[in-house]
């Protein structure tokens, strides 16, 4: 795969990106302690720094408060400009998990499309997919 594989016509680099809800709790967890989605980012943040620099300029993790899968509580979301977005429920929040939501970031950051087939996702993103949604379509203004 080269450099160019990893643009979209426009010169900058397409980064696929991780949105871990920092929010989401199991059904029943005590507001009292941490939340769930917390520690699933710090784990999918700590499976990035054996990354060598190259994909790490390629993959981003960020947290956002309240990604309304509260039902399906911890959710991510995986996305890219001009890709499909994937959002997935019903993850643990753990090491494993952690390290398997970067493995299939890594499949959709090389995906020309985003397309992430079951069959090659890492055993827990087989299932508890919420939404496959389509790349962005950007209309460009004719006339003035």
């Amino acid at each position: 795969m080269s450099d160019s594989d990893f643009f979209l016509g426009t010169g900058v680099a397409v980064a696929t990106e991780i949105v871990v809800c920092t929010t989401c709790r199991p059904a029943g967890a005590s507001r009292d302690l941490p939340a769930a989605g917390e520690s699933l980012l710090e784990a999918v943040q700590a499976a990035t720094w054996d990354l060598d620099a190259a994909l790490q300029a390629r993959i981003r993790v960020r947290g956002q408060a309240c990604m309304s899968g509260c039902s399906r509580a911890c959710t991510i979301a995986i996305q890219a400009p001009g890709k499909f977005t994937y959002y997935f429920g019903d993850l643990a929040a753990d090491e494993t998990t952690g390290a398997e939501v970067l493995a299939c970031a890594q499949l959709h950051a090389y995906s020309t499309d985003g397309n992430l087939l079951r069959k090659e996702r890492p055993e827990r993103l087989r299932s508890g997919i919420l939404a496959r949604l389509p790349p962005l379509v950007t209309i460009e203004p004719t006339g003035p």
